[in-house]
């Protein structure tokens, strides 16, 4: 059988149908592979199965120039933590789970608005301190989200899923930001052409770009200075999309009214400042932490592993 490392523990439904083909490893560990994991990764299996953060840099290859594996199959749709030109240039085959990740994490998009905008878990940390007096007029007074527009930013499989949310549960008006054209987004929506336009529109921005050289802090002090300063900003993306050190200021400053965040740049560290602020809702990447998608998104990771075995087209090449 051919020998497969899983970098971070699975399901046990998906490591049972890798097991029926591979002779699988499972790193007991669920940190991050470092970059001498990698190489020696490189080296000592004939495919690999990584996860978010494993450390698979131009310089993993550059130092296996033979390298054993042949295939990268990536779980997750994010890819980014992989070089891709470099492993192709190995000769390996990187492949990723699209699909499998999209209403999931459109879930978690509507979750962060929701609880940013009706100020839900500071709700929750008055209770749970004993702090709450009991319901009156004026306490903890949100913003209403129903009606109001939505600006999101990439408008994939992911982006038409929240604005398919946004538009049919809550009457939102969408307008939408890309780097192409999209003909038909699902659902009622308007592309917006310039970036800060659609900032100065949008009640509530949400991310949902890939991480890339190009979205590398898409939205930095100017394009926070763009926004409503009674806007929102929701990050299901990767978190260095965001320029946090220019987030924490413009939220510090008022700038803008608060911010939901599931992702961080430089996961896992959260700043303290963010902490410390009541206006921001702090999810621990909770984006696809669901049994049967974390399931769904191992199936189509070892599907991918199988075709490579078998010879076939690879179902999600990147």
């Amino acid at each position: 059988m051919p020998s497969l490392l899983i970098s971070r523990p699975l399901p046990e439904a998906v490591l049972a149908a890798a097991r029926a083909r591979f002779d699988v490893e499972v790193r007991d560990t669920t940190v991050p592979m470092t970059h001498e994991e990698c190489v020696a990764a490189l080296g000592a299996h004939d495919a690999i199965l990584p996860t978010l953060g494993d450390a698979f840099r131009a310089e993993a290859f550059a130092a296996v120039p033979e390298p054993r594996a042949q295939i990268l199959a990536n779980f997750g749709v994010g890819y980014n933590h992989i070089d891709v030109p470099a492993a192709r240039a190995a000769g390996l085959a990187v492949t990723n789970t699209p699909g499998a990740v999209t209403d999931a994490t459109a879930d978690i998009a509507m979750t962060l608005i929701l609880m940013t905008c009706r100020r839900a878990g500071e709700g929750e940390r008055m209770v749970r301190a004993n702090a709450w007096a009991g319901w009156h007029p004026t306490q903890l007074l949100g913003f209403h989200v129903s009606e109001k527009t939505v600006g999101i930013i990439g408008m994939g499989r992911i982006g038409k899923a929240i604005a398919k949310r946004c538009h049919g549960g809550f009457g939102m008006d969408v307008v939408f930001y890309n780097r192409s054209r999209v003909t038909d987004p699902g659902m009622p929506a308007r592309q917006i052409d310039a970036l800060p336009d659609l900032l100065g529109v949008a009640d509530i921005v949400v991310l949902a770009v890939p991480a890339t050289a190009e979205t590398h802090h898409l939205i930095g002090a100017e394009a926070l200075a763009a926004m409503k300063p009674t806007g929102f900003l929701i990050n299901i993306a990767r978190g260095d999309v965001i320029d946090e050190a220019a987030l924490i200021a413009a939220l510090k400053a008022g700038q803008i009214a608060g911010a939901g965040l599931d992702v961080y740049e430089f996961e896992p560290e959260v700043p303290a400042a963010l902490k410390a602020l009541e206006t921001v809702t702090l999810l621990p990447h909770l984006g696809t932490a669901a049994l049967e998608v974390r399931e769904a998104m191992g199936m189509m990771a070892v599907e991918n592993l199988l075709a490579w075995q078998d010879g076939r087209a690879l179902p999600n090449a990147v």
